[in-house]
């Protein structure tokens, strides 16, 4: 009986995920699947940024906290972020010449009261990439902060990666 109860949370969960991502879900013009399981590790596939933001919004609203939208700055330091781990087939906060995470939040300009990042790499999709973070409690708990209200997000593609792909996400409360 414990587990069954404990069972059915994750089933609803992935129901109601799964509900929202046919209605937020934009479908490609080429394969007609939403976006958001489009594989990305290849050149040619680009992120859509507003299905990523889409999918984070959707868990945060599930949880009753506020919509991220998407900052340009933020998402700039996101895809150079992702691009140099992509470049040195390496994951991690510290990764980049421009220094680490703090070193580079501040040198974008923006303000550090409340600011995380996830780095993530081998995930293919938007979907598979939310799904690991939601799963791992300290990723979890970034995309969940009550403090946030903007986000920048990229991929970046290595085709000599046994990763091929590279994730970041940046969410900041100022």
């Amino acid at each position: 009986m414990f587990k069954a109860r404990k069972f059915l949370p994750a089933r609803l969960f992935a129901g109601l995920i799964f509900a929202c991502l046919l209605v937020v879900g934009g479908c490609s013009q080429n394969s007609g699947e939403p976006e958001i399981y489009q594989s990305l590790a290849s050149g040619n596939v680009q992120l859509n940024a507003n299905e990523a933001r889409n999918i984070i919004n959707q868990y945060r609203q599930s949880l009753g906290l506020a919509s991220l939208t998407l900052d340009p700055v933020l998402m700039a330091e996101a895809d150079q972020h992702a691009r140099d781990m992509a470049s040195q087939d390496e994951v991690g906060h510290n990764v980049s010449s421009r220094g680490g995470f703090a070193a580079r939040i501040r040198n974008s300009g923006v303000q550090r009261a409340h600011t995380a990042e996830n780095v993530g790499a081998g995930y293919h999709t938007i979907a598979q990439a939310f799904s690991g973070w939601r799963g791992s409690p300290n990723h979890d708990r970034n995309m969940r902060s009550s403090e946030s209200r903007r986000m920048g997000i990229a991929a970046a593609y290595n085709a000599q990666s046994k990763y091929k792909v590279f994730w970041v996400l940046i969410v900041t409360s100022d």
